[in-house]
């Protein structure tokens, strides 16, 4: 009889009872350690993980989640710190996941964000966690969805969430948050043409960094410009009209403003029940995409798989075999295995 892998519920040890305890204190190198924990592929710290979580979720979704994006150079974690310490001044505590591009030798974090976050990653009442995006897609790392639960667990009421800048696949950032605020350049023209449709119909909110000095009024200009252009999108929610604003994340123009912008989402998204039936879909999307990813990880794990896998990619790198023809049969091997199991 085959050997059943533990449950997340046979996962749970002392050490992972008092790791959550000390995580739902917020003990920061405990949510450290709850985070590396949950970003780590093995087995092992998986079930780990799983159980962690079970055990926090609970204590979570109590908090403001915002998703920030934009091109690289925009100005994203300047505006992320600024706004920041205006939250911290207002008495919030405030945990920023940041995702940054990964290096192709080490695999790790190229930006450093607690670099370009000086001020803010010194204040105690800010949590500051640079992952790298690794293969996934859109700048959000693989492991960010239990990242924000276990900072949520943590204490921490706002979550922002920064993704490494606009790609193909950045609607996983609004997968997992509430609100979409996304930074532009001052200079509509050119880059107004140069803004993705789908983008664009994922914003909430709309900031034209770099209103100060000589970009002011350009600012102000490309801010009427896209304003005009999200008149023609669809608005991505029936309770919320998208606004475009220009700020100045250098000098903190504007940052005060734009939070009470998003205060004015959150409360208009939760009287309708729009909020909580996002959240909802969130979780279920999650679901299915865990779901994707161990069943994928499985298969390759699987000894007949293994045994077949180096034949089958040759003979569809050369030609001699269709991609899904190859794919099928993996997937044979694979359910003909369960089904000996069975």
């Amino acid at each position: 009889m085959p050997v059943r892998k533990a449950t997340p519920q046979q996962a749970v040890t002392p050490e992972t009872d008092a790791l959550a305890d000390a995580v739902l204190g917020g003990d920061r190198r405990a949510l450290a350690r709850a985070i590396t924990l949950a970003e780590s592929t093995r087995r092992d710290h998986r079930a780990a993980a799983r159980a962690l979580l079970e055990r926090l979720v609970p204590h979570a979704g109590k908090s403001i989640r915002l998703g920030i994006s934009g091109a690289p150079g925009v100005g994203k974690s300047t505006f992320i710190e600024a706004l920041g310490n205006h939250l911290i001044d207002a008495g919030h505590r405030v945990a920023v996941l940041t995702v940054d591009p990964s290096s192709a030798i080490s695999g790790g974090s190229i930006l450093g964000d607690k670099t370009r976050m000086e001020t803010l990653s010194r204040r105690p009442e800010a949590y500051i966690r640079p992952s790298p995006s690794g293969n996934t897609l859109g700048g959000v790392a693989r492991r960010s969805r239990e990242s924000l639960l276990l900072c949520e667990a943590a204490g921490f009421d706002v979550i922002i969430v920064e993704t490494v800048g606009v790609g193909q696949s950045e609607t996983k950032v609004a997968e997992m948050t509430d609100m979409f605020l996304l930074l532009l350049q001052p200079g509509g023209g050119d880059e107004l043409q140069g803004i993705k449709r789908g983008i664009m119909e994922l914003a909430d909110l709309v900031l034209v960094n770099k209103a100060d000095g000589d970009l002011e009024q350009l600012a102000a200009n490309s801010a009427r410009d896209y304003r005009n252009a999200l008149g023609l999108l669809h608005p991505r929610s029936a309770d919320w009209k998208v606004e475009v604003r220009t700020c100045s994340a250098l000098n903190g123009a504007g940052v005060a403003e734009a939070w009470d912008i998003v205060l004015r989402h959150h409360e208009a998204l939760d009287s309708s029940g729009e909020l909580a039936a996002r959240r909802s879909g969130q979780s279920r999307e999650w679901m299915w995409s865990e779901l994707q990813d161990n069943l994928i990880a499985d298969l390759k794990d699987n000894a007949a798989v293994r045994k077949r896998l180096l034949a089958l990619e040759a003979a569809v790198s050369e030609g001699r075999m269709p991609a899904a023809t190859a794919a099928g049969q993996l997937l044979e091997i694979y359910l003909d295995r369960h089904r000996e199991r069975g």
